[in-house]
């Protein structure tokens, strides 16, 4: 293909790919504004059933107010005694409120007092109890300070007993070994005057 050609097919693929891009952005464009008549077609469907249920209700409201206007119209000579039996009864209700609210607050009160009773108690316990921890700690260690001197006393009597004792069996042993030499050198001596000598036998 001849280099003119070949510029003249670029410019063509360009031209095609900017139809086919601004194609693609109307048909965009295309479904977004369907998509946008579609929605405010059901809004407006819905604003024509808010409007009919809201005429209804328009009807619906007159209706009632004429019943309304029609039983107060036929209420009217009784409205005196319902409005003093409203007045008693909403002072009644008032007072039981105000008998209600004083009670709460003095039950509130209690509590409250109850609740500093109890956190002084427990204070209290606390320190009693951390006393008495460290009185126990004190106790045991004065105890430990007495078995330890205990057992050293306990230990230096025993090496006195073991050193007098070992001491007596030393005197008592060299009491033994002289009655020992002394009762062998008598039994040579008979030995020898029955004619026996002592180191055949």
């Amino acid at each position: 293909m001849a280099p003119g050609n070949r510029g003249k097919g670029k410019k063509e693929g360009k031209q095609k790919k900017k139809k086919n891009v601004a194609e693609n952005e109307v048909e965009e464009k295309y479904r977004k504004a369907a998509l946008e008549v579609d929605i405010l077609k059901e809004h407006l469907a819905l604003q024509r059933d808010v409007a009919r249920q809201v005429k209804a209700d328009k009807e619906g409201l007159k209706q009632r107010l004429l019943e309304l206007e029609r039983e107060l119209e036929m209420s009217r000579d009784d409205k005196k005694d319902i409005y003093e039996e409203m007045i008693r009864q909403y002072q009644e209700l008032q007072q039981q409120t105000e008998t209600r609210i004083h009670h709460l607050e003095t039950e509130a009160k209690q509590l409250q007092e109850q609740l500093a009773t109890c956190r002084e108690a427990i204070q209290q316990a606390r320190v009693e109890r951390e006393q008495e921890l460290g009185k126990k700690d004190r106790t045991i260690a004065e105890l430990q300070g007495k078995i330890d001197a205990m057992e050293t006393e306990y230990e230096k009597i025993l090496h006195g007993s073991l050193d007098r004792v070992l001491s007596k069996l030393a005197a008592a042993q060299g009491c033994w070994e002289k009655e020992a030499t002394a009762m062998h050198t008598e039994h040579k001596e008979r030995l020898r005057e029955f004619g026996l000598n002592p180191l055949e036998i």
